[in-house]
Order: C-alpha cells, then sequence, then structure tokens
C-alpha cells in the first residue's frame, strides 16, 4: 500500500515539474535544448492557449499527489480537459476552414487541438452555429468539473456578480461625492480656448500649448506651460507628458501682429465612427475554396495559409508547390476573375518579405476610410515632420502616413474619378493640421480651376491659387530663382541644407536673447540676423499636362531643376495628371522624380508610364491607389483617405479666421513677365520671324513653320511675343495679322538686326 502511495506521489511530483518546465519554456530560453522543444510542442499543440496545456498537467499533478493512486478518468478530468479543448477550439474559430490546420501547425489560434474542433464545427454547424454548440459544451464542461446543478451555478453566478456591481457602485459613489466637495473652487476658465489646438504665439518667447493628444511626437525642452492651478498642471501632464517650446523667428512676416494662431481641430471634421460592411467568415470560406479548386484545375495544387481583410479588397496567400513557375499563377488572374465573379483580381507574386502569393480579391462593398481618422491616429500624431501626409489605409488596415521631406518629390496619375484630386486636398488639409503658416508655405497650380480654388485666402499661401497655365510656367521660374538665392545664402553662411540654416538660425537667436555675443565670423552672422528662418515651400500642380500644352520646354526644364536640386532647399512638388503619356510624364520628369502614386488608369501602358510595372489597370477607382515611394522593391496598395467639401469649407473658414494670407508682392508681376522672358532669352528666330512678317505685310503662324520648318508651339510663342511687343495685330479669326511696325522701327527698337 505504501509502495503504490510512494510511486503515485513520484508520478505526481514528475508531471508537476513537467508542467513546470513548459510553463518556464515559454517565456524564457534557460531551460536548454529541452525548454526549446516543450515551447515548440506546447505552441503547435495548443496555439495562442498554450499556457492552458502546463495548468492542466499542474492540476493533474496536484490530484495525483492528493489522491495518492492511479489517475483516474472522473467526471472531474473528463471536465477540465474538455473546457480546454473547447477553450482552445474557440479561440481557433476565427480563422477560415481553408487556413486551419496550416495555421495551427505553424501556433496561430488555437493550434492542432483547436483546428481539429473548429474545423469539425464551421464545416457541420458554420460559424454561427459553430457558438452555440461550443456554449453549451463549455457549460457541461463546467457542470462536470464543479459538480454542481446549472440552478446551483446560476445562482452563485448572480450573487457574486450582485456583489461586485454593489461595490463598485459604492466606490463610485464615495468618489463622486469627494470630487464634489473638493471641486467647489473651480479654476477660473479662459476665453478662446479650444479642444485639440496647438497654440503659437508669433511674438518672441512665447509658450506652445500641446493640450491635445492629437499631436504625439518627441517631448520638447523648455520652460513650463502657462496653466492656471495645479489640478491643471496634473491634468495636462497625465494626458500629454509635454512641455512647451520655443517659438523660432522666421523669415516671412508674422500673418497677424496681437493675435495667436492655432492649428485647426480635428472637431472640424465631421465624421462619426459607423459601423462598416466587413467580409463574413462565409464569404471568405467560399472564395478559399473556389481559389483552391480553380488552381487545381489547372494542376496548380495549393492551399490558402492566411487571409487578409482590407478596406477594398481581400488578399488570399498561397504557397506554390515547389517547381511550378509564378508566371502560370501571374497568368491566370483573368481566370480566377471569372471563376470569382470579381471585377480584376490583381495577383502579387510575390509578396515583399513572405515566400507567398498574395491573390487580391475586391470586397463587395468598399469601406470608406475617412480623413480624420488618419489624423486623430497614432502614426500621424508621432510623425515629427511638418510635411507629413495621411494617405490612407493599407490592406492590412493599418494607417499608411508618409513624410513628403523624403520622397522628396511626388509624381500622381488616375483617370477622371478614380480618387486623384481627392487625394490631393487630403494631403493639403494634413499639412494644413501640422504646419502653421511661418513653418510651411504653399503654392497651388490648378489649370481646371476647380479642384484647389476653395484654398484661397489661407494664410498658408504665398499667392493666389494659380489658374493661368501661362503664369503658371513663370512661377515655376520665380521657385527655380528661390531655390538659387537658397542655395546663395546656405553658401553664406556654411549650411548644407535648410534644417542645418534653421538650426543656426535658432542658435543665433538664443545667443541674442541670452545677451551673448553670437560666436562664428562676423559675415555669417549678419547674413544669418538678416534673413531669419526659411520655411519649407510645397509646390502642388493638379493637371501637369494643361502646363505641358502651353509650354513645355519651359515647365519641363523649371520642373528638373526644382526635382535635382530643390530638395535641400527645401522645396518639394507634388505633380498630378490624368493623362499619364509620354509626352506628358516625359523621361527627365520620371527620372528626377523617383516617387509615384497610381490611381485606376485605362491601360496596363498608362500604368508602365507611371510606376514602370503593370498593375494600376486592375485597380478598383475610389481611392484604390499604388504607392511606390522612392526604395521601395515594389508598390503597396492602399485605400486612399475620403475629404468631404463640407469638411474642406469647415478647415479652410477656420485658417481664414486665425490670419490674412500674406503674399510674395513680387509674385503678382513677376510671373507674367518672367514667362514672356523666359521665352524670349532661349529664342534666337524672333528677329529673323520679325523681318520675314514685315516683307510679307502680314503674319500667320503656319508662315513660319513653314518657312523656318519649325513646330506650332513654337512658333505661335513668336506670334504671342510679336503681339505683346507691339510689332503684329491681334488674332482677326481667318484673316492674317496686321503688321503695326516698319523694318526701321523694329531695327532701332530692338538694335538686333
Amino acid at each position: 500500500m505504501l509502495e503504490n502511495e510512494l510511486k503515485s506521489e513520484l508520478c505526481g511530483i514528475a508531471v508537476i515539474t513537467f508542467a513546470i518546465l513548459g510553463l518556464v519554456s515559454l517565456f524564457t530560453h534557460a531551460v536548454g535544448a529541452v525548454g526549446q522543444f516543450l515551447n515548440q510542442c506546447l505552441s503547435v499543440a495548443a496555439g495562442q492557449g498554450k499556457l492552458l496545456l502546463p495548468a492542466l498537467f499542474f492540476l493533474l499533478g496536484i490530484k495525483i499527489i492528493r489522491e495518492r493512486s492511479k489517475i483516474k478518468l472522473d467526471t472531474q478530468v473528463i471536465g477540465t480537459a474538455l473546457l480546454m479543448f473547447l477553450i482552445l477550439s474557440f479561440i481557433h474559430l476565427s480563422i477560415p476552414v481553408g487556413a486551419s490546420f496550416n495555421a495551427g501547425q505553424k501556433g496561430a489560434g488555437g493550434g492542432i487541438l483547436g483546428a481539429a474542433g473548429s474545423y469539425l464545427l464551421l464545416k457541420y454547424f458554420d460559424i454561427t452555429g459553430s457558438y452555440i454548440i461550443l456554449s453549451s459544451l463549455m457549460i457541461i464542461s463546467i457542470v462536470l468539473l464543479t459538480k454542481l446543478p446549472v440552478s446551483r451555478l446560476c445562482s452563485l453566478l448572480g450573487r457574486y456578480s450582485g456583489t461586485a456591481v454593489k461595490k463598485a457602485y459604492n466606490k463610485i459613489a464615495d468618489f463622486i461625492f469627494i470630487e464634489v466637495e473638493e471641486g467647489k473652487e473651480k479654476p477660473p476658465e479662459t476665453k478662446n480656448t479650444k479642444a485639440n489646438t496647438l497654440i503659437i504665439n508669433n511674438s518672441e518667447n512665447t509658450p506652445v500649448f500641446l493640450p491635445s493628444p492629437l499631436i504625439q511626437g518627441k517631448k520638447s525642452g523648455g520652460e513650463t506651460p502657462i496653466i492656471n492651478s495645479e489640478a491643471q498642471i496634473n491634468t495636462l501632464s497625465e494626458k500629454t507628458g509635454r512641455t512647451k517650446a520655443k517659438q523660432q523667428p522666421i523669415n516671412s512676416s508674422p500673418t497677424s501682429d496681437d493675435k495667436t494662431f492655432c492649428l485647426p481641430p480635428t472637431s472640424l471634421l465631421n465624421w462619426k465612427k459607423t459601423r462598416e460592411h466587413t467580409v463574413t467568415d462565409r464569404e471568405v470560406n467560399e472564395k478559399i475554396r473556389v481559389l483552391e479548386e480553380t488552381l487545381a484545375s489547372f494542376g496548380i495544387n495549393v492551399r490558402v495559409t492566411q487571409v487578409t481583410i482590407g478596406p477594398a479588397i481581400t488578399r488570399y496567400e498561397i504557397q506554390p508547390p515547389v517547381g511550378v513557375k509564378l508566371s502560370r499563377i501571374i497568368g491566370l488572374s483573368d481566370d480566377l476573375s471569372l471563376a470569382l465573379a470579381a471585377s480584376h483580381v490583381r495577383i502579387e507574386a510575390p509578396i515583399p518579405g513572405k515566400a507567398a502569393i498574395g491573390i487580391e480579391v475586391p470586397n463587395k462593398e468598399i469601406s470608406t476610410v475617412h480623413l480624420k481618422e488618419l489624423v486623430e491616429s497614432k502614426e500621424f500624431g508621432s510623425a515629427s515632420s511638418k510635411i507629413a501626409v495621411a494617405l490612407g489605409k493599407d490592406i492590412s488596415g493599418t494607417p499608411i502616413v508618409t513624410d513628403l521631406s523624403q520622397m522628396p518629390h511626388l509624381l500622381i496619375a488616375g483617370a477622371t474619378g478614380s480618387g486623384k484630386s481627392v487625394c490631393i486636398n487630403t494631403m493639403v488639409a494634413s499639412i494644413l493640421f501640422k504646419a502653421t503658416p511661418e513653418e510651411v508655405k504653399i503654392i497651388l497650380i490648378d489649370p481646371k480651376m476647380v479642384e484647389l480654388t476653395n484654398y484661397n485666402g489661407i494664410p498658408h499661401l504665398i499667392t493666389p491659387v494659380v489658374t493661368n497655365p501661362k503664369k503658371a510656367s513663370g512661377i515655376l521660374h520665380w521657385a527655380v530663382k528661390e531655390m538659387e538665392q537658397r542655395y546663395d545664402l546656405f553658401a553664406a553662411v556654411g549650411a548644407r541644407d535648410i534644417i542645418r540654416y534653421n538650426k543656426m538660425q535658432a542658435e543665433l537667436q538664443k545667443q541674442f536673447n541670452e545677451d551673448e555675443f553670437p560666436a562664428g565670423s562676423v559675415d555669417a552672422t549678419q547674413t544669418l540676423n538678416s534673413n531669419g528662418t526659411l520655411p519649407l515651400i510645397l509646390i502642388i500642380i493638379d493637371e501637369l499636362s494643361d502646363l505641358m500644352m502651353i509650354a513645355p520646354a519651359e515647365v519641363e526644364d523649371s520642373i528638373c531643376r526644382l526635382a535635382q536640386m530643390a530638395r535641400a532647399a527645401g522645396i518639394h512638388l507634388v505633380l498630378a495628371t490624368q493623362r499619364p503619356s509620354v509626352d506628358v510624364i516625359t523621361g527627365l520628369i520620371k527620372a528626377n522624380i523617383p516617387s509615384r502614386i497610381s490611381f485606376a488608369v485605362s491601360s496596363q501602358m498608362d500604368s508602365r508610364t507611371i510606376l514602370d510595372t503593370g498593375g494600376a489597370e486592375k485597380l478598383l477607382g475610389r481611392g484604390d491607389m499604388l504607392f511606390f515611394p522612392v526604395g521601395s522593391s515594389k508598390p503597396a496598395r492602399i485605400q486612399g483617405a475620403f475629404l468631404a467639401d463640407k469638411d474642406t469649407e469647415n478647415l479652410v473658414s477656420f485658417l481664414k479666421e486665425q490670419a490674412q494670407p500674406n503674399y510674395n508682392p513680387d509674385m503678382a508681376n513677376v510671373a507674367e513677365e518672367e514667362n514672356i522672358s523666359f521665352f524670349e532669352q532661349d529664342d534666337n528666330l524672333l528677329p529673323q520671324a520679325v523681318q520675314l512678317f514685315i516683307e510679307q505685310g502680314n503674319a500667320s503662324v503656319s508662315m513660319l513653320q513653314r518657312r523656318f520648318h519649325i513646330g506650332y508651339a513654337r512658333a505661335a510663342r513668336l506670334v504671342d511675343i510679336m503681339e505683346q511687343r507691339g510689332i503684329v495685330g491681334s488674332f482677326e479669326g481667318s484673316k492674317p495679322r496686321s503688321i503695326l511696325m516698319t523694318l526701321e522701327q523694329f531695327q532701332q527698337s530692338f538694335k538686333q538686326i
């Protein structure tokens, strides 16, 4: 008898030791090779519920020691084992049937045990029936484990629940009573205080007040914010963990003298989170079955290993068998579209960073991604760049926030109605939520006169929204000159780029504030002191093709110069077009703008023009895009953010109330003058063309084309220059233009012939 009891105790100790080893191996590698083996076995067996197995063995060992006999399969043992098995099956129900066992072998869900239970349940009862069956079996297992009837269990549950609710109610009541008693004296409320705003004063040494959890960056040093009471100090420290920073001087003059500038709050965007349409498990399982059967009919036996549901598409990942070329699977995209009854099926082979192929199937309904959701996200709040933009969400639903300063220029293309203009609006709005007018200046060029004109009057603009294509060419030439002037300024003070230059400005201002003589050369100090900090300049062109039709050579030259050199000067380009042909997006422009975004286009040729690869012709529209930033090996599929017209109006109205725009006084006159002089300085045919018209007695564009063998664009520019100079008359329909100057007058005026 004693020998049997000793054996039982030794057996129980061995089982408990095994349970402890397994438990420790899940959290550390200090158990050696045996621990790694146990960890792997537990993960494969129970997946995310692997902690349950060591607990089961531990309880089993305790029972063996207490009973001092061989373990019997009584109701408690059966109930405990059954309950744990049901929990693992419950965990595994979220994984589709087709990928159930593959996921279990990789330690996902409830492991192999959970996969076995969920597979049987889903196969015969579907998802809703499975939950009902599992709930019933769990109640049975609890009854077996506790040996208590259901009525007794319900009464105990009600008693403990009532006690817990009563205790919680008493604590809440005590807390409210104390707060009311202690809160008789309220701190004085300040006027014009708005939530979710970043308040920046234009005067020197003004504190920055950051009460909003929206903007989450690094903690800025400096003095303590101006707060009225100790309670407010504690509240601010708990909510934001921030202190204020000093406002640095800027190159541009303040937008207002006595008024602080507040960054717009996200409450301006009218959107409330609603329940969007989601893909059901039944739909996913059906698509998995169709995919596997269709590929098997072509001799490719694969299994779906993972499913990712996004706002617009669902990606099914498959691992091709050894010896199957990727091109065979890629060539079946149309056949898969037919089998799945989908408009377009895009195949990504392989998925970057994975040994798998992604088959992207459109959802029945596209879930709208609102800009407010992205602006309030952690990714956008933690972005330190002032020109960080919220693009949308990727396939897994993760917010995508990119920094324009790292691109450093962006090319956007897409057919009408694909979401291109909405994307540009979300970019502008993202920057307006991040930057003050002293930090970022914007130039908007909108030849279509309908997309960006509603931003007229915001304080971030250097000039009103440009709608004249001829004037836009002069604006680009002005930007080239501004870039050259900035580089001259950098060379004078020994700065490599705008970041270093503004940092030197901040250090100089700090030394002046502390009444210290600035270190460094006198010339550099004078240059820094006379110019101030420089803002970033963002140039957005909504329709590049209109500019290329009017002045292709001049526009291309300016864009290429800016794209090659303007990054260090703090000038960035965003070019958009709905016609991504080679005469609009030339080779020079593509070579100098490496970051691209493509929305839905009409043909694979257009997709290759913008992305250098196909795929954009299979996009769905309504914001569905391929984002190809510099440094990436393949484009990423993103569902773009949506910004309603009403939200734009609210944002613009808020900014107009904050400050008036401080337009550059030289821009209005320089633009057209630069446009004309830019045409003249490189065209040596002007004197010969004038002499030809004077000798013939009339003027026409076709005459110049025939005589000098030039194109229509150049000939038309020459005639426009002559009209501006008063050499020829205005256009009169089919009649030739009249000559207003003699040869002697022309020679006397220009002295070139």
